[in-house]
């Protein structure tokens, strides 16, 4: 996937100076330099691509590149304020073969040397941003399943009775899948077989010859023959 190019700042008129070597500790002072004959007058750009950030020196006209100033922090090496001014700069500039020079930069206003820190400040503080994004986002908990990562897991099933079993058992009675009677419970008894049922035929068969007898106080019954004239009084009774 390419990168484009995004411009942050242009400003038309910068100014070139040669400065001295430093020879003590101290930061340089724009007063060293010859600030009334500047070495080259061209324009700046301030392009970004990735997290890449280099200041352009061009010709204002042809757009010829003159020098280049890789920056990878703000305030550092790359780019230094001097002590005694708001609105020059030394700029460390490097050519393709990893060649270096510093050289002095300076604006012909304060609001123009205001922009550049600006627009450096900001793009670093994007890019700390999206560095701590993505820190935070590897450090979540990875829960994902590496290559021939397995997991085991133990299953226990509580029955209704208070005991532990590994695996589901199926219980059931024949044909109905119907649970067997709970511990302690009564039995209610069978049905009646149709066998034993008493029928309205067997109860009482028509026609049938029956004999009634009359019990006497000992329990016993003394059977007497059924005549016609019996049968009949019964009836009419």
């Amino acid at each position: 996937m390419d990168t484009y190019e995004s411009v942050l700042l242009v400003k038309n008129e910068v100014f070139v100076f040669k400065i001295p070597p430093r020879t003590t500790n101290r930061g340089y002072r724009a007063a060293d330099w010859n600030l009334q004959e500047p070495q080259w007058t061209g324009r700046m750009r301030l392009v970004a691509k990735g997290d890449e950030l280099i200041m352009k020196l061009e010709d204002k006209t042809s757009g010829e590149l003159f020098a280049k100033c890789p920056i990878d922090k703000y305030p550092g090496v790359a780019l230094e304020s001097v002590t005694d001014s708001s609105r020059y700069f030394v700029v460390k500039i490097q050519d393709d073969n990893g060649r270096s020079a510093y050289i002095g930069l300076g604006f012909g206003d304060r609001s123009d040397s205001f922009d550049l820190n600006v627009a450096l400040q900001d793009h670093f503080k994007y890019l700390r941003k999206e560095q701590e994004s993505d820190q935070g986002q590897q450090q979540h908990l990875d829960l994902s399943f590496k290559d021939g990562e397995t997991i085991k897991i133990n299953m226990k099933i509580t029955k209704k009775d208070g005991s532990e079993t590994s695996r589901p058992r199926r219980t059931g009675g024949v044909g109905g899948g119907l649970l067997p009677p709970p511990p302690g419970g009564s039995k209610l008894p069978p049905p009646p077989s149709p066998q034993h049922v008493p029928t309205p035929s067997s109860a009482n068969p028509t026609g049938s010859n029956t004999e009634w007898g009359d019990f006497n106080s000992a329990g016993s019954a003394s059977q007497k023959p059924t005549t016609p004239a019996n049968q009949q009084n019964w009836v009419q009774f």
